[in-house]
């Protein structure tokens, strides 16, 4: 008796990931490839017209990122098991797209063998994160999270400005930028403003 095969929808806005993706799948006896998606709104639509057993999803694409597409699936369908496969792998990446609901984590230099792993873990209600992405996931969960102030403070800071700026900038005292310094880091695990930016930018807290 034929195992029904799993379905399968792709969201990415570049036609060789897409075309390189749908050779992937379509190679897997037991997966079957039901449609594509090129950003999140079409992800979103075509999510609930195909109704697949497993989304896999792009983090940055035009229209509607992979995280909104992701919450509004998820509003809809709340049980959806979805994979984000993306080139993105900073530690706020990896903590947004999961916090947002998905069930897999895949960089795209990920091997076919991966994938195709990762697709049948999740169809099978597991969870998959990548080794990589698991140690910047070990490494966010394992410091204090920024507050909404403290990352602002943190994007002053990387776009060069000095506390008097950041003070002016944020309406607060230059003491209370200072507070807000020391806090930022002492989560960040620093002892000035250069190692703050680097790890900053290392971790994906913050973009240039």
């Amino acid at each position: 008796m034929n195992q029904t095969p799993t379905t399968v929808l792709i969201a990415d806005d570049h036609p060789m990931v897409l075309r390189g993706l749908a050779e992937i799948i379509e190679q897997a006896p037991n997966l079957r490839l039901v449609g594509t998606a090129s950003n999140g709104e079409e992800a979103r639509k075509a999510y609930q017209r195909l109704r697949p057993d497993v989304l896999l999803i792009d983090l940055e694409m035009p229209e509607w990122d992979g995280r909104r597409a992701i919450r509004a699936i998820r509003s809809d369908a709340p049980n959806a098991r979805i994979i984000i496969l993306t080139a993105f792998a900073g530690e706020e990446d990896v903590f947004d797209g999961l916090r947002a609901g998905a069930r897999a984590y895949l960089l795209k230099d990920a091997s076919a063998e991966s994938i195709l792993e990762c697709i049948n873990t999740v169809a099978g209600g597991g969870k998959y994160v990548a080794p990589p992405v698991a140690v910047k996931l070990a490494n966010r969960f394992g410091s204090a999270e920024l507050s909404p102030r403290e990352k602002e403070i943190l994007d002053l800071v990387v776009a060069g400005k000095n506390n008097k700026l950041i003070s002016r900038a944020t309406g607060i005292t230059i003491g209370t930028t200072k507070f807000h310094l020391t806090n930022i880091f002492g989560k960040l695990g620093v002892s000035s403003r250069t190692e703050a930016i680097h790890i900053a930018l290392k971790r994906g807290l913050v973009r240039l």
